[in-house]
């Protein structure tokens, strides 16, 4: 399915597409995120509605502690053919051919990259770039993976303290395993 880029005068949309446990969780303490590949998730066939919402994306952002933990992953890196963000404080950073690190401030710059003409951006998030973001009102939409397991702690979907924000619910899908998938918009 060809996705032709919006035009100038329309905003791309930031899109924050991530799994949770359900007591919303992203990830063990450590960054393990092993229990989102457990047998029991698997439905052959079904991706969660993955490569549809991959191929809606031109652009992902993410923060220095989610790209080192995709770095550790026995696996090329998974965003090639996109434009990656990472936003880091550290300055001694190079760019590469699949990153651009950026140390400017987080909310500005997505202002401006949202003004770009392209596709939509998927905020790979963290807990602290979910929140600034979040609190910067500058996520559209969020589409939630609830997985039906307990971890009792880790990192949070949310870190610290958000805003209180109205959201509505414009999609609902759940699956055979227990999985529940939910779209949110602004």
């Amino acid at each position: 399915m060809k996705i032709w880029p919006r035009p100038v005068n329309n905003l791309r949309k930031l899109k924050l597409y991530i799994a949770v446990s359900f007591d919303h969780y992203i990830a063990r303490a450590n960054g393990d995120v092993s229990w989102l590949e457990l047998p029991e998730y698997t439905i052959p066939g079904e991706d969660y509605g993955y490569q549809e919402f991959y191929d809606s994306i031109d652009s992902c952002i993410m923060g220095h502690t989610t790209y080192k933990i995709i770095q550790g992953f026995d696996i090329p890196f998974p965003y090639t053919g996109k434009k990656n963000y990472v936003f880091s404080h550290q300055k001694d950073l190079q760019n590469n051919e699949d990153v651009v690190f950026v140390k400017e401030d987080m909310a500005s710059f997505v202002r401006q990259l949202k003004r770009e003409p392209g596709r939509d951006i998927w905020l790979i998030g963290w807990g602290q770039i979910n929140q600034i973001l979040l609190n910067y009102n500058l996520i559209d939409e969020i589409i939630l993976t609830v997985m039906p397991i307990m971890l009792g702690h880790g990192v949070k979907l949310f870190h610290g303290v958000v805003k209180e924000k109205k959201l509505n619910l414009v999609q609902s899908k759940q699956y055979s395993n227990g999985v529940l998938q939910l779209k949110y918009v602004r």
